[in-house]
């Protein structure tokens, strides 16, 4: 009598990355002026030099008593500070709130943002009733608003289409890079 062979077939399950919610945009745009009533305010280009943006939360409309949609401190927030200003990207987690905003956000039901912020050093001007803030002591949060302070300010959802070609350019710069130091040797 033959004794019977026990088989076993592993297999591997990955996640798909196409799957992920990710959200980008500005929550600042420098030197671009927002005026309400009779008061006009500025973001100065170098308002960001040295502040503290250690732990930021991307928050819904700057509110503590709506979950965290992302946050600096895990990274799954990243703010850059660039020529045009404080740009964000985020991916949120799979949640309920989460895949609500980032459907509305798609949807561009919202598209504008906020921050939340302490200032240290700003010059103000009384005759046209301008405040410009040229040192940001402190960031708290960015938020995805419903009506902004600044309309110069915008937040979008990528697609799946850009998700692959960011995917796809990095991948050939990987491959670029790895002739290159073979051909070297």
């Amino acid at each position: 009598m033959e004794k019977a062979i026990k088989e076993i077939r592993l297999t591997e399950l990955r996640a798909l990355d196409e799957e992920k919610m990710v959200v980008e945009g500005y929550a600042v745009v420098f030197d671009n002026p927002a005026t309400h009533y009779d008061y006009t305010e500025i973001v100065d280009r170098n308002a960001f030099n040295g502040c503290d943006m250690s732990d930021v939360c991307f928050k819904y409309n700057h509110e503590d008593n709506f979950l965290i949609l992302a946050r600096t401190r895990n990274n799954s927030l990243q703010l850059i500070v660039d020529d045009k200003g404080l740009k964000i990207r985020a991916e949120l987690i799979d949640t309920t709130n989460n895949r609500d905003i980032y459907k509305m956000i798609k949807a561009k039901l919202l598209d504008k943002m906020s921050f939340a912020f302490t200032v240290d050093k700003e010059e103000y001007d009384y005759e046209t009733n301008t405040r410009r803030i040229l040192h940001i002591d402190k960031l708290y949060d960015v938020s995805v608003v419903d009506v902004p302070f600044y309309n110069s300010t915008e937040i979008y959802a990528r697609s799946k289409d850009d998700y692959l070609k960011e995917k796809q350019a990095k991948d050939l710069e990987f491959e670029k890079e790895r002739i290159k130091l073979m051909l070297s040797l």
